[in-house]
């Protein structure tokens, strides 16, 4: 549950007024304006030394060791700028009424994915990557489905609320993210309501084991094959893919290796990092990059977010 203002160092009070405040500000601008926000915020990162062009570099040099520094430094630009933009969107997908919403969403592909899972009467688990604009992807699952997310609490304590009543605003429940909220989680799955989950989010040492994305070892989350075997759950990709020009967003729904369900906890992460890599795929400057996806290594590798590192 929120903690109450009162009690929360005046640090937190006043970082949290500030990010509220400019997530509003963002909110009271049309779609056109927020794009181009969003690229001066993308231009600031490109220009201004920060962890986020630090760590996407390092991210892009493992995912893609085949371009050439150009090139490299070509998509860097473009993943910062994308960041920049799902920023600035922050303002549309906290606060915009749905009806505001539905217009930027001006393509679908794989519907058809989406009516056959309804149709079988299952519970469905929506696979969401941190690409395109992953919270806008969370806020169609619970416009359109009965759905149970789980819910971990933000860094900046006193935000926790506002983000609490965004994403709840459309009808959706949250649960903790320990073992009573995966036992909601399961219930509402076995009564063939919707959950939407980050597949790529680092699940901590307990909670996952070391599988390739895009070649080298990351820890991933066994959550989703357990969910899938305790409900028997029917499995889909979501990826809100930015279109240029201000254009809106092209959804779309892909299909999930079979794999993804196995009991052999290796198996099905390999299977699960591999969706995710096709997601990528439709617009790999779109992925969050600036993520630490590779964080705590396998004690035989090197950390490459480390000054000194062997990629």
């Amino acid at each position: 549950m929120p903690k109450t203002q009162s009690k929360l160092p005046k640090q937190h009070l006043w970082a949290g007024r500030i990010l509220k405040g400019i997530i509003r500000l963002f909110s009271w601008m049309p779609y056109s304006l927020i794009q181009k926000v969003g690229t001066a915020i993308g231009y600031l990162l490109i220009w201004l030394p920060n962890s986020h062009k630090t760590i996407a570099q390092k991210n892009l040099a493992v995912a893609y060791p085949r371009l050439s520094a150009n090139e490299q430094q070509q998509r860097l630009k473009k993943t910062l700028i994308s960041l920049g933009k799902v920023t600035a969107e922050l303002g549309a997908a906290w606060c915009w009424p749905y009806k505001r919403l539905q217009p930027l969403f001006t393509e679908v592909k794989g519907q058809s994915l989406v009516d056959d899972a309804i149709a079988q009467q299952k519970g469905i688990i929506f696979l969401a990557p941190h690409m395109g604009n992953w919270e806008l992807a969370g806020s169609i699952v619970s416009a359109q489905h009965s759905a149970t997310f789980l819910y971990r609490p933000p860094n900046i304590p006193s935000v926790e609320s506002f983000m609490v009543n965004a994403r709840e605003r459309f009808g959706a429940a949250l649960a903790p993210t320990n073992l009573r909220g995966v036992r909601t989680l399961i219930k509402a799955l076995n009564n063939q309501e919707a959950t939407a989950i980050l597949p790529d989010q680092d699940p901590g040492a307990s909670g996952g084991v070391y599988a390739p994305f895009f070649g080298r070892p990351a820890r991933t989350m066994t959550l989703v094959s357990k969910l899938i075997q305790r409900t028997d759950s029917t499995v889909l990709f979501i990826v809100l893919r930015r279109l240029p020009s201000a254009q809106g967003f092209c959804l779309h729904y892909l299909p999930a290796d079979p794999d993804i369900a196995s009991s052999n906890e290796l198996k099905a992460t390999t299977a699960l990092n591999r969706g995710v890599e096709n997601c990528i795929q439709l617009a790999p400057e779109q992925y969050l990059w600036s993520y630490k996806r590779y964080r705590k290594p396998p004690k035989v590798m090197n950390d490459i977010y480390k000054k000194k590192h062997k990629i």
